[in-house]
Formats: structure tokens, C-alpha cells, sequence
């Protein structure tokens, strides 16, 4: 074939790396390699992939024709690979899990001490994701598994979810914060003055969920729940926490509980996964989450 791997392999990373050089760094080569292989396929193809723009290489609509369908060639030619090494052992190479950002990881780093004393070899990524984005990752075949996340808010065909526990939350303030000294329990009113501090849903394509905001407030906006935790340690702005993550910062004042007329509800969490994905380890995770929420 004229168009191999190998040229599919440096499109790409041209293109995630943003330049020739540094796709040569990413790649472990030198540039002058890089170069030529885009320069040998454009004579076997008999087209230009590139054309110069005073220092820049930009791609030709063929070009970008050869990057979007190499990159498919590529995630199938690693499937092929993937499903070969789970025949083979009974194992995948990897799972990908996607943590919601509300579950803590110390609880998933237990599962996977666990894990690793099976000695399989399988390795495991792990990515933080928020409200929407936690399915969106499983539906986009970012992640194998998804880890507390709230309940699907979307096409669930194809999809398996388990609840696995429930977060209660709390409405906290840093140990100087004003509200410290109002009457209580505190009204929306008085919590207008405040920025309330939220976590960006980390969907890119799915409609975002949002939770717990109130009404004519300004907000800042973060991308984690650790992130949201340490603004409202530093007084930054107010907001609902859930208990299970704040529990140290309860016990040495860090934050201050407060009684609030507007209560949060209780947030059940899930895990899910495509019910196509017959892998070994994803099932011995499904498995153990179930152990741990009976």
C-alpha cells in the first residue's frame, strides 16, 4: 500500500504537535524523518498534503482528507491489536477509566491496589471528568468505564448504569468568611452578595448539567472539585460541597458548615459502561464496585 501507518502516525502527531519539529520530538525522530516521509508520500500519492504559508505548513482539503481517515485507519489497526491481546490472555492492554470529579480517588486507587495484585499486565488510565462530560467520555469511547457520575441525562442505548452510592451535600464557607457572622439559618438573600463557586461541566459536545446555583449571583467558574474545594477554603466564594470530600477541612476549620434555608438534595452517584464491552478487567472493576456498594 502507498499510504502505511507509519505516514498516518506522523500526520497525526504533525497535527496534534502543532508543527513538523515537534512531531519529530513526540515521535522520538529526527525532523529531517519527518520531512521526508510527508515528501515520500505526497510523490506516491501523487498530491500535495501541505502547502507553505510563509513559515507555516498548512493542510491541503486533501490533506485534511488523509488526516481524518488515517486517524480511523489508526484506532482500527491498534483495535486489531487490542482484540488479538484479549483472545490471546483474556485481558485488555489498558482500561481507560473517567472519574467524575465529585468521587473521591482515593476510594478508586483502593480498587486498583487490589487490581494490580492480579498481575495482569493491563493498564490502567485514569481521567477526571465533570457532570455531562463523565458520559459523554463513554459514549465517545474515551473511557471504558465511568466512575460517580450523576444519573444520565442522555441516550443511554447501548449503555449499562449501576448506582453505586450517594453524596450528601453541605453549604460551607472558608473560617473568615462574612456569612460566619449572619444570622442563622441564611436566606438566598443573604447569600446574593457572594460569588458562588461552580464546576464547569466538562462536556464538549453533550447539553452541560448544572447544579446547586443560585439565583442572581455572580459565579466563578472552576474545573474540578478540588479547584472549588480550595477557592472556598480561601474565601473566594460560597457554595455546597459534598461531605465525603471535605471531611479533613471540616475537622480542622478550614471550612464551617452552615445551616442554609435552601437545602441540596441528595446526589445518587453511578457507574456505567457500553454493554459491548465484554473485557476481563473492565468486568473485574464492575464487580468490585458492586462489592463495595452492598
Amino acid at each position: 500500500m502507498k499510504l502505511s501507518l507509519e505516514a498516518c502516525e506522523v500526520l497525526d502527531a504533525i497535527d496534534r504537535k502543532g508543527s513538523f519539529a515537534a512531531a519529530a520530538a513526540a515521535l522520538y525522530r529526527v525532523p529531517s524523518t519527518i520531512t521526508y516521509t510527508v515528501q515520500k508520500l505526497e510523490e506516491d500519492l501523487g498530491l500535495i498534503i501541505y502547502r507553505r504559508e510563509g513559515r507555516r505548513s498548512i493542510l491541503t482539503p486533501a490533506g485534511k482528507v488523509l488526516l481524518e481517515q488515517g486517524r480511523e485507519l489508526l484506532k482500527a489497526a491498534q483495535s486489531i491489536v487490542e482484540t488479538a491481546k484479549q483472545v490471546d490472555s483474556g485481558w485488555e492492554s489498558h482500561i481507560n477509566i473517567a472519574l467524575d470529579t465529585i468521587y473521591d480517588i482515593d476510594a478508586l486507587y483502593k480498587v486498583v491496589e487490589e487490581f494490580y495484585k492480579l498481575k495482569t499486565g493491563v493498564e490502567v488510565n485514569i481521567t477526571e471528568e465533570v457532570l455531562a462530560g463523565s458520559w459523554e467520555a463513554i459514549v465517545e469511547h474515551r473511557a471504558d468505564l465511568v466512575i460517580g457520575a450523576p444519573h444520565p441525562e442522555i441516550n443511554t442505548q447501548g449503555i449499562k448504569f449501576e448506582q453505586i452510592g450517594v453524596a450528601n451535600w453541605q453549604f460551607v464557607v472558608g473560617k473568615n468568611h462574612p456569612l460566619r457572622e449572619y444570622h442563622l439559618p441564611l436566606s438566598e438573600e443573604d447569600t446574593k452578595p457572594f460569588h458562588s463557586i461552580i464546576i464547569r461541566d466538562s462536556s464538549k459536545k453533550s447539553p452541560a448539567m448544572t447544579h446547586r446555583i443560585f439565583e442572581k449571583q455572580t459565579v466563578l467558574r472552576v474545573a474540578s472539585m478540588e479547584q472549588k474545594i480550595s477557592a472556598q477554603v480561601r474565601g473566594l466564594g460560597i457554595g455546597f460541597l459534598p461531605t465525603h470530600r471535605i471531611i479533613n477541612q471540616l475537622k480542622t476549620g478550614e471550612l464551617v458548615a452552615l445551616p442554609i434555608t435552601k437545602d441540596a438534595a441528595l446526589t445518587p452517584l453511578f457507574i456505567g459502561w457500553r454493554i459491548n464491552n465484554k473485557g476481563r478487567a473492565i468486568r473485574w472493576f464492575i464487580d468490585k464496585f458492586r462489592q463495595c456498594n452492598q
